[in-house]
């Protein structure tokens, strides 16, 4: 669809009247084409609604609405397959929900032409009677604050730009991200606030690579001492060795490559061991640890183990 559907749409209104279809042609052309698209024209609709409610009652808010279109070589028909619901709706409310750093439930209101346009909206929580005023709590500034900062890192994912300051909302994102290649889809992500602001950002095919490189991983390996008493032994060559004695003291799931040294060993349940081992972690490009591993080297003499938190991975 584009910024000039709405022309095409009063023509089509229209059409059975000649007469008012020359006038209006006349008019349109008149005017020249419009050089705002469908969502910039809506937004100043709604603006224009909100200042004309204003003059009457100054705390008039307008509803909150999230448009999500999806382009690509099936998307072209108004229509919102099911496996593009399964694989994105959920995906795309946790990525809000993300980056407000608060459960943000969203519901569906429709679904309109123009590629795929999926209209969606905060849901509303039944007012608390306790409430003062009886008002209704909804998820809006929540939302709001979600999709503020989520159309700022769309628009740093689409132009390559350093993503570190939102590190803990990468994983949220490279799951819709994920979703989008599977299907061929591009998403334009519209948001439209209660004070009539308009806030949009994409994540096409160059965005969704550049979060892929962002993922790709590189090995660094450090030698320590892990020193404590075995808890669990399995045949496939993995020792857990807890640090201490306290519930929350730290265990390390160490694995022997030659299965054979560690049945030599002769271990057993409870007994007291020094290993040195190679704590391997694989960083991505943002410098978080994807996966961590602690592989069985020797002996090492009786000392402390290192403080060093058993699992790292991960962006939350």
């Amino acid at each position: 669809m584009t910024g000039d559907s709405w022309r095409e749409r009063r023509r089509a209104l229209l059409r059975d009247d000649p007469a008012e279809t020359e006038r209006a042609t006349r008019l349109l052309d008149t005017l020249g084409a419009e050089d705002r698209d469908d969502e910039e024209i809506e937004a100043e609709h709604r603006a224009s609604r909100l200042a004309a409610a204003r003059e009457y009652a100054p705390d008039a808010r307008l509803e909150e609405e999230l448009q999500l279109r999806l382009t690509g070589p099936d998307a072209n028909g108004g229509a919102l397959r099911f496996a593009w619901g399964d694989a994105l709706l959920e995906p795309v409310e946790h990525m809000v929900s993300a980056a407000a750093g608060t459960p943000v439930q969203l519901e569906l209101t429709g679904i309109s032409a123009g590629s795929t346009v999926v209209h969606a909206r905060p849901v509303t929580v039944p007012a608390d009677p306790a409430a003062p005023d009886g008002l209704d709590v909804t998820a809006a500034s929540a939302a709001a604050t979600g999709l503020g900062t989520l159309t700022a890192l769309l628009d740093a994912l689409e132009s390559e730009r350093d993503v570190r300051e939102w590190v803990k909302l990468f994983d949220a994102v490279e799951a819709v991200s994920r979703a989008l290649s599977r299907y061929e889809l591009d998403l334009g992500l519209a948001w439209y606030d209660a004070d009539g602001g308009l806030r949009r950002a994409r994540l096409t095919e160059r965005g969704r690579g550049y979060v892929k490189r962002l993922r790709e991983t590189r090995d660094r390996d450090q030698e320590i001492t892990i020193s404590g008493r075995i808890t669990e032994l399995r045949e496939s060559g993995l020792v857990k060795v807890k640090t201490g004695t306290a519930k929350n003291a730290p265990a390390y799931d160490v694995r022997f490559e030659d299965v054979g040294e560690l049945l030599r060993m002769r271990p057993g349940l409870g007994d007291n061991v020094h290993f040195r081992v190679r704590f391997r972690q694989q960083l991505d490009s943002m410098g978080i640890a994807r996966s961590t591993e602690y592989t069985y080297l020797g002996p090492a003499a009786e000392q402390t183990s290192l403080p060093l938190e058993p699992q790292t991975f991960g962006g939350n």
